[in-house]
């Protein structure tokens, strides 16, 4: 056809740059692109979402709470053991039966069970009978054998003993001391978060559109306010990304140079620092050593609060090493499918996404986590080292200092700073010289700032799973 130009509309075909950058790509000529001719280019006014949903927050809110606080720092305390026991006990005198562990609990009358760990006797069990003290020994008396050196221990031994009762004589004085409940302070300080997004005051009064969608309420049509939406939700995933990533800041560099740059204790670190971790469950492992796994963390879980449901968040790999190995598990996994089992049936597609399940006395329920997916987040790295975390359920009882007060809250949960004039939990405010002036600001500035930590109680019965 006479006067079409085959290439019109060529030139919108540009991309975007990501930041403030006049790169020629991102230029769109109004005249070459089509738009100066006769016939002009059909315009898609609905942004395509090529990449989903690009926010990766909403793991805190599955898991944990909201709480305000209005100090620098949140304290807490956390219960010590109920039962006394000593580990790396050691034989200083074998003739006199006198062992030492530096600091111990035992009292005269404890009645105890005691394994040798290391040395000659390795493996042996005794039970024994404490029949004096000082701060750093106890003398134990064998309730089966002359001596110690009779029960099969020597010099060498080292052994871990724990206290399963007491016995006295008729008419013999009750206890001479008493225990002091044990318990672990615990400290995290919120961190300021800030962005900001500037438009200058000559674009927010052109007329540009474009039809946008995203969380429930954001559809409708936008301009400049398009990409302070983008800023709001890139900020709204820092303020959890900064509860799952943050450190303490412990550097010397970092000290000696930024002062007051403090840090905070993210989830991962919390865990690394006082929790477990496994390299376990492995797609590379088979189905029983994926099970063999899992029967691992079973018995750390029992060894601490023995937290009967736990959630499990976990990459896109793990995920289905996961669904791999139950479904072998499954007898009508091999040769053909099964109904009526995993909520399938004859008439249904047969289910291999397993969502959750149950091992010894343990619940576990898996999800995938996006930011260990994403490719601008963790999911960027090769060889991760963080491929999932066990969450337990519930809630924990724990001593709130600031409230002097025993309190319930969720394992996971986060503090804002707030008081009755000032809450700092997500605070967006503008600046400049658009709609109601603040400043000579030829733009319009929107700020963005948020003060909060995580507080991870309980991170005894938390695991990583690590490479």
């Amino acid at each position: 056809m006479a006067g079409v130009n085959p290439t019109a509309g060529a030139g919108l075909n540009s991309v975007p740059a990501p930041g403030k950058q006049t790169v020629a790509s991102a230029f769109v000529d109004l005249r070459e692109s089509g738009w100066a001719q006769q016939y002009l280019p059909e315009l898609m006014e609905k942004e395509a979402e090529v990449f989903g949903n690009r926010t990766i927050s909403g793991f805190l809110a599955q898991v944990g709470a909201e709480e305000a606080m209005a100090s620098d720092q949140v304290l807490w305390s956390e219960q010590g053991r109920l039962h006394i026991k000593e580990v790396g006990c050691t034989i200083t005198t074998l003739a006199t039966n006198i062992c030492t562990k530096s600091g111990h609990s035992f009292r005269v009358g404890d009645t105890v069970v005691a394994n040798a760990t290391a040395g000659t006797g390795d493996g042996v069990t005794i039970k024994g009978y404490v029949s004096a003290i000082t701060t750093d020994t106890f003398t134990l008396l064998p309730y089966t054998a002359d001596d110690l050196a009779d029960a099969g221990y020597d010099a060498t031994t080292v052994f871990t003993a724990f206290v399963f009762g007491s016995e006295y004589k008729k008419g013999q004085p009750g206890r001479g001391e008493a225990l002091e409940p044990g318990f672990e302070s615990f400290e995290n300080k919120p961190v300021i978060i800030k962005d900001l997004y500037e438009v200058s005051g000559s674009d927010a009064s052109a007329i540009g559109w474009i039809e946008v969608s995203g969380e429930e309420g954001q559809n409708g049509y936008l301009w400049y306010l398009k990409a302070s939406g983008d800023t709001m939700a890139r900020f709204s995933d820092y303020c959890e990304m900064v509860c799952i990533e943050g450190e303490l800041a412990t550097g010397d560099d970092i000290q000696a140079e930024l002062g007051d740059i403090a840090g905070t204790e993210g989830l991962f670190a919390a865990i690394k620092n006082r929790g477990h971790f496994t390299a376990g469950i492995s797609s590379a492992a088979t189905a029983t050593e994926n099970l063999e796994s899992f029967d691992f963390i079973l018995k750390k879980f029992d060894a601490q609060g023995a937290i009967e449901e736990n959630m499990m968040f976990v990459n896109r790999d793990v995920s289905l090493t996961i669904d791999d190995m139950l479904a072998s598990m499954n007898s009508y996994g091999t040769g053909g499918t099964s109904y009526g089992v995993f909520n399938n049936d004859e008439d249904m597609a047969l289910n291999l996404g397993f969502s959750g399940f149950r091992r010894g006395s343990y619940d576990f329920y898996k999800s995938d986590w996006k930011y260990l997916n994403d490719a601008n987040t963790r999911g960027a790295f090769e060889g991760e080292d963080i491929r999932g975390v066990f969450v337990p359920a519930g809630v924990s009882s724990v001593y709130d200092q600031m409230l002097g007060k025993n309190m319930k809250r969720p394992f996971l949960h986060v503090r804002y700073r707030a008081s009755q004039t000032e809450s700092r939990k997500m605070k967006t405010w503008i600046t400049g010289s658009v709609g109601a002036a603040t400043s000579d600001i030829d733009a319009m500035e929107v700020n963005y700032l948020s003060e909060r930590c995580l507080v991870t109680q309980g991170a005894n019965n938390f695991m990583l799973l690590t490479d």
